[in-house]
């Protein structure tokens, strides 16, 4: 039997972002909701296109029946650019892909007009958060085509009260717009403090910017401190929430945010930037979130969440409660054409 919905992304499904994550946990879910999906792991590079990557488009179009709806995550979107899409086709965008950090403003601005351009000719967007939609409302996309469906958070039961010396996990890959150069600058700031730090994330997404977190964590002499961890299981990921005092991510833009949702229904308290959707997943209670480009509030906060207030903000992480996968992948699932 033919699939119902053909997912499609660039390169494996299985790679450790929260894009990609999102798209596992709902075919996940669909499939055994007993939804009918077919995947298409574009090959190629994305979203500046090669050959190979416009040719796996043509084709995927090629094979699509007009039974299915077409599902075509924003990063691969671009290589689809010239081709007639099904008439069911959906965009599922988890920011736009000018907002990305490092971009020269002529970039930006260039990729923001191709990228209103392309959704303009899509009769349906799923976007992740209330403010990516915000977003592409700003960008002049029709707000009436746009359905909102969060990420699920998988429930946890972690422990309250931590021992041992005070850990702070920070769960991104290493690439710009998470900006880990700016929470090392906030953590060295603390020396006085007997803190160490867990980075978990991809390294080689990102060779560069890789190396220059790295040579960061030489320059300010925090490597018997921060441990780059690289990419790890679901399971190892959990075990590390749940050893760690405190969740920090410096995150210049963020569709949703998962890993502070995720860190949050692990009963850890945040310190973030108020950026993207950050602030609409990180309420006061149980974080702080300081503007961008402020190293001397980050550390205030991180000193502060380290302190008496931690315990607090914990009880108050453990009392949100966050929608999971099976609701949310029956909620994208009816509202797919």
């Amino acid at each position: 039997m033919s699939a119902s919905l053909r997912l499609v992304v660039p390169g494996p499904l299985d790679q450790a972002t929260g894009g990609y994550r999102y798209a596992a946990a709902m075919v996940a879910a669909w499939r055994t909701q007993g939804h009918r999906v077919e995947i298409e792991e574009l090959a190629g590079t994305y979203p500046v296109c090669d050959k190979a990557a416009r040719k796996a488009a043509k084709a995927c179009v090629a094979r699509t029946r007009g039974s299915e709806t077409l599902l075509i995550d924003g990063l691969a979107l671009p290589a689809f650019d010239g081709l007639v899409l099904p008439k069911r086709t959906v965009a599922l965008i988890h920011h736009p892909l000018g907002l990305e950090t490092g971009l020269e403003p002529a970039v930006a601005r260039a990729w923001l007009g191709a990228e209103t351009a392309r959704l303009a000719k899509i009769g349906a967007i799923v976007a992740t958060s209330a403010a990516t939609r915000r977003d592409l409302v700003a960008m002049g996309i029709d707000g009436a085509k746009i359905t909102v469906v969060e990420p699920g958070t998988a429930a946890a039961r972690t422990p309250l009260a931590r021992r041992g010396k005070p850990t702070v996990l920070c769960v991104a890959t290493l690439t710009p717009r998470k900006d880990h150069v700016a929470l090392l600058r906030a953590l060295a700031r603390m020396r006085d403090i007997a803190w160490c730090a867990d980075f978990v994330g991809a390294t080689e997404r990102d060779p560069a910017c890789a190396a220059r977190v790295r040579c960061e964590i030489a320059r300010l002499r925090l490597g018997h401190r921060v441990r780059l961890a690289g990419t790890c299981s679901a399971e190892a990921l959990s075990r590390r929430y749940a050893a760690a005092h405190l969740f920090a991510l410096a995150s210049r833009h963020e569709g949703y945010g998962m890993a502070f949702a995720e860190a949050l229904a692990h009963r850890l308290p945040v310190v973030g930037l108020a950026a993207g959707a950050i602030p609409s997943v990180v309420p006061a209670t149980a974080g702080i979130l300081v503007r961008p480009g402020q190293i001397d509030l980050l550390m205030r906060a991180l000193r502060r969440m380290l302190g008496p207030k931690r315990r607090r903000s914990a009880q108050n992480a453990a009392a949100l409660r966050f929608p999971d996968w099976p609701q949310q992948a029956a909620r994208l699932w009816t509202n797919l054409p």
